[in-house]
């Protein structure tokens, strides 16, 4: 998959897009790419970062990097992808000016995008304009209540199966692993301590069922109570597995809930309650 951060980068086609941000690329998002797919000739997606609420000033919680969202492009089958720095100059562009320069300029025939999408100056531009202007438009109807906002929502309400429903795969956490306390390791149960990066969204405190590394992980959010922690942490125990991950990047699905951060009463409560997270994550379903 090719990607670019300029129109100029991409090489010359006939192209069907994909157009908008795409944040957790759930399943609207993937039948938005479908609608492009489906025309042919060669689908691309044109999308922003970083996201456009953010610039213009508001605060969103992420649900992907941009590196995850690439990643998610080309499994859902992307011939290229077109990454716009979003900025004050862009969201300055008049919506023809966007439409000439960014859709048209990378050969774009057809566009596909959800049905209340809006872009260029003021949020001006909508599907009915690009129709105007000659371009073949695809309206993808919304899936109900599958939105970004509403996987943040149940993040939030710490309900990662129902997530993953409107997502179409588990929800995850990602970061370079760096060195923690070693405290896990002394416990018997190594963990790797992610570093999170900026404006991801971290679901609340609690140890989780998940996966990583192809393999089953329970995994703990929070400040490590029972050791008077304050910084919050994402650490996961890899099942069944010994290895040096220092410097790697990690991605973390989050499957179900185990149970809450607590402080026990000694460390032999702690190291039997960790024993149970283990043994559940064990026999945890992937939610989808």
């Amino acid at each position: 998959m090719k990607v670019a951060w300029e129109a100029a980068g991409l090489p010359e086609a006939r192209r069907s897009v994909a157009v908008g941000t795409f944040d957790g690329v759930h399943r609207g998002h993937l039948s938005v790419i479908d609608a492009a797919r489906k025309v042919g000739p060669r689908t691309s997606v044109v999308t922003f970062d970083p996201h456009p609420r953010a610039v213009l000033g508001g605060r969103v919680e992420l649900l992907t990097t941009l590196e995850r969202r690439l990643e998610l492009f080309a499994d859902a089958g992307v011939d290229d992808v077109l990454v716009l720095p979003f900025d004050e100059e862009l969201a300055a562009l008049s919506a023809e000016d966007f439409a000439d320069q960014m859709l048209r300029g990378i050969g774009a025939e057809t566009i596909a995008a959800g049905e209340t999408f809006r872009f260029g100056r003021g949020r001006e531009g909508d599907l009915d304009l690009l129709q105007r202007l000659g371009l073949e438009v695809r309206r993808v109807p919304l899936l109900e209540n599958v939105s970004s906002s509403r996987v943040r929502e149940l993040l939030h309400a710490g309900e990662p199966e129902q997530a993953s429903v409107l997502l179409g795969r588990p929800p995850e956490v990602e970061g370079i692993v760096v060195r923690g306390d070693g405290r896990g390791r002394q416990l018997g149960f190594p963990t790797t301590n992610l570093d999170v990066p900026d404006g991801l969204l971290v679901p609340p405190d609690g140890v989780y069922a998940g996966w990583a590394l192809d393999r089953r992980a329970a995994v703990s959010i929070g400040t490590n109570p029972h050791f008077d922690g304050v910084e919050r942490r994402v650490e996961a125990h890899l099942l069944d597995f010994d290895g040096d991950l220092y410097g790697q990047r990690l991605l973390v699905e989050i499957w179900s809930g185990i149970r809450g951060q607590r402080r026990f009463d000694s460390l032999e409560e702690l190291v039997a309650a960790i024993g149970d997270d283990v043994e559940r994550t064990r026999v945890a379903m992937r939610p989808v």
